[in-house]
């Protein structure tokens, strides 16, 4: 599933594609939403954000649409009435006179009010994003010290969307990773040097992330692995999906785990 970085990139392009712009046609492919193709023809796309793994555009008319990618749903820039071939299926399509933004496979897509967005079940529920948000590692650290977050797993908060909004499953492996924290632990059970480590991880993974298209590790390392001949899945994480590798920091074996029944991976000697 695309997490956050990838949603707030999408939704960049989306943006550069069609902000500003009037649409000159617009594609539902679900009959429940096909009377909002005639509200959303004329108006201009406004702005495109996110809140986590969904994506809102808004509309000059006082409309938005929200998506939500969900595992499989994919986000593709062309000319206006042109389409990549695919064997995917296309959702939604907002056509200008030059360019198209086209959605395929998602199956989470609504029409609301702009200032109902707030009522949706997702938005209402979603805790604040590090890539749209105004998110200070204080407002983190009160967080994860409130009595609604602080007795619950790592491993179980860092996937639950109303904590922080937009991370998935490597983020969850590599915050994990780079605060020095085990995956059993709670942050109540973690010092005030881990849970200052989180703060700042929470932020710059998903802002590096979302930057080089999904590499977490820094970029120092990231380019001494490139020059040494190294591939990108060699060096895009520091733990995530490298079972058996050894740790970049110490030398200990990688170890890949199930929690919360996703598969996590860490360092037993770091964390």
């Amino acid at each position: 599933m695309p997490e956050g970085p990838e949603i707030r990139r999408a939704a960049f392009e989306v943006e550069q594609a069609v902000k500003g712009q009037t649409l000159v046609e617009v594609y539902f492919a679900f009959p429940h939403l096909k009377e909002h193709e005639d509200h959303l023809v004329a108006a201009k796309v406004e702005a495109v954000r996110t809140k986590g793994k969904a994506m809102l555009i808004h509309f000059s008319n006082g409309y938005s649409i929200y998506s939500h990618n969900q595992l499989y749903g994919k986000w593709i820039i062309r000319k206006a009435f042109t389409y990549p071939t695919t064997k995917r299926q296309l959702r939604l399509a907002l056509y200008t006179e030059k360019k198209a933004a086209l959605l395929y496979s998602a199956s989470d897509i609504d029409v609301l009010k702009t200032d109902e967005l707030v009522n949706h079940p997702f938005i209402s529920k979603a805790g604040p994003d590090v890539l749209s948000d105004d998110v200070t590692e204080f407002i983190l650290l009160e967080r994860m010290q409130s009595s609604a977050f602080k007795n619950r797993s790592w491993s179980a908060l860092l996937l639950d969307q109303g904590f922080v909004a937009g991370n998935g499953n490597y983020l969850r492996s590599e915050l994990l990773y780079v605060a020095g924290i085990s995956p059993d632990a709670k942050p109540s059970e973690c010092s005030d040097e881990q849970q200052h480590a989180m703060a700042e991880a929470l932020i710059t993974l998903s802002e590096r992330s979302y930057e080089t298209e999904g590499i977490t590790v820094s970029h120092p390392l990231a380019n001494e692995l490139r020059n040494a001949g190294k591939k990108r899945r060699d060096y895009r994480h520091y733990v995530f999906n490298r079972e058996g590798k050894l740790c970049y920091a110490c030398g200990e074996t990688i170890v890949k785990v199930t929690k919360n029944g996703r598969r996590l991976y860490y360092c037993p000697y770091c964390q």
